[in-house]
């Protein structure tokens, strides 16, 4: 698995914990780190992803709502809800990857940890964050 995999994972299980037991997020994170050993290069990222999504969260969020059309944020699986958050900040403030990318590592993470359904829910939302309804690519 590559350090970004593994970043955007360890980042999704922090902001699933931190979603869960709201606390101040460097804090949390000496904590996370202790529970979860992982390479330094992997720890970093994550720690910047989970560190952009948390500070971006209510603009995230609402960018999601706006393109989950018949879903309210709360009614959403907690892993997906998290995994967009995630993918969403990486989509409009990461320029160092790939759109793509992005938008098929969140596919990947979701079959990973979340539901049967997750993948195509994930999909069909970050489709819509990238190419806006009515748009051609």
């Amino acid at each position: 698995m590559g350090t970004r995999r593994l970043g955007r994972e360890l980042a999704l299980q922090a902001l699933y914990a931190l979603d869960l037991n709201p606390m101040d997020t460097r804090r949390f994170l000496l904590t996370f780190w202790e529970q979860n050993p992982s390479p330094q290069e992997a720890r970093n990222y994550a720690g910047l992803l989970v560190e952009g999504v948390v500070t971006r969260r209510a603009d995230l969020d609402h960018l999601i709502k706006s393109k989950a059309q018949h879903w309210a944020l709360a009614r959403m699986a907690r892993v997906d809800l998290n995994l967009l958050r995630l993918a969403a900040y990486e989509l409009l403030y990461r320029d160092d990857v790939p759109k793509k990318v992005i938008i098929n590592e969140a596919i990947e993470i979701a079959k990973k940890f979340g539901s049967e359904d997750s993948s195509a829910f994930v999909n069909g939302i970050l489709d819509e964050i990238v190419v806006p309804e009515g748009k051609a690519e």
